[in-house]
């Protein structure tokens, strides 16, 4: 299964969140349709027109945002106001503006993070809930993939990331680089954002896609995406424990939810998307054969295109 062809935009605009923070949404497909919002990964990521492609533009109204401090948001890379509970109070206000009661939600990545913890605050307005490359934002999650674990797998890509750093900072990399994304000097702020943006670029994908890698490399994108990375990573999400979402999860036990999972994924590890399903056992877990991190993997697409089909009837 593929995705649907390029679907234009209806409507698109910006709201204004707090007295720093501007919000960017959109709106495409069917404005009767059943609506859904889609939820990016990073955090710091932002959509693009092919993240609308996941839903079938004849049933689904489709709405995405930029999440605060990326993409076409402003301020870019600001991570002032800037928590997973401001970003669940914008998908409520963008909800409130384009008057919608409820609509599916759905999330990849940390767009997993923040569907789960939206859900488990308002589930009264989750039709469902897909879910791609589960993560939770616990210590070992981020050090299986910051500090030691991935690196193993792609040595070379880890090479640049690594070294980056002097050696007497690399027993704590996070805090390494957060040191210089958030120093003074501009230019290894831009250094250090791309270090950590491309480690994560370069292992989205079972197979290293290069086109990719090169846009992880953008500094605009660059910039944004590793600081707001570091700061949720560096105040464990915001969440009072590591296990808030799994010691929650009672809260939206009835809403119908699918979990995709690629088998080998080495940014999300299958790990994290089983220990949901074990809390979550009325969920349905997919285990995607020949696939990884991204979204855009072949098979990935295949298994999220068949979610959202199912659930638009």
């Amino acid at each position: 299964m593929m995705l649907y062809p390029e679907i234009p935009l209806n409507n698109s605009g910006f709201i204004q969140v707090s007295g720093i923070h501007n919000i960017y949404w959109e709106e495409s497909g069917n404005p009767d349709g059943k609506p859904v919002i889609f939820v990016h990964g990073g955090p710091g990521g932002g959509v693009s027109p092919d993240t609308r492609r996941f839903f079938n533009p004849d049933s689904y109204r489709i709405i995405q945002f930029d999440q605060r401090g990326c993409g076409k948001s402003t301020p870019n890379a600001c991570v002032e106001e800037n928590t997973t509970w401001d970003l669940i109070e914008d998908m409520e206000s963008i909800r409130s503006l384009l008057k919608i009661d409820k609509w599916q939600v759905f999330g990849g990545s940390w767009g997993s993070t923040l569907a789960l913890s939206y859900a488990i605050k308002h589930p009264q307005r989750v039709f469902e809930l897909v879910l791609r490359g589960i993560f939770l934002l616990r210590k070992a999650e981020l050090q299986w993939f910051y500090q030691f674990g991935a690196s193993q797998l792609f040595a070379d890509a880890w090479k640049d990331y690594y070294e980056f750093i002097p050696q007497e900072e690399r027993h704590d990399l996070m805090h390494a680089y957060q040191k210089r994304l958030f120093g003074g000097d501009k230019q290894q702020q831009l250094l250090a954002a791309r270090h950590w943006s491309v480690w994560e670029g370069s292992t989205c994908h079972m197979i290293p896609n290069d086109k990719h890698i090169e846009e992880t490399a953008d500094d605009h994108f660059a910039l944004a995406f590793s600081r707001i990375e570091n700061h949720y990573f560096m105040n464990q999400g915001f969440f009072q424990n590591e296990n808030w979402i799994l010691e929650n999860i009672d809260k939206i036990r009835h809403i119908p939810t699918v979990i995709i999972q690629g088998r080998y994924d080495v940014v999300c590890p299958m790990t994290t998307a089983y220990d949901l399903h074990a809390v979550f056992p009325e969920s349905e877990l997919i285990i995607v054969p020949e696939a990884g991190h991204s979204a855009f993997e072949p098979n990935i697409i295949t298994a999220l295109v068949e979610a959202t089909n199912k659930f638009a009837k």
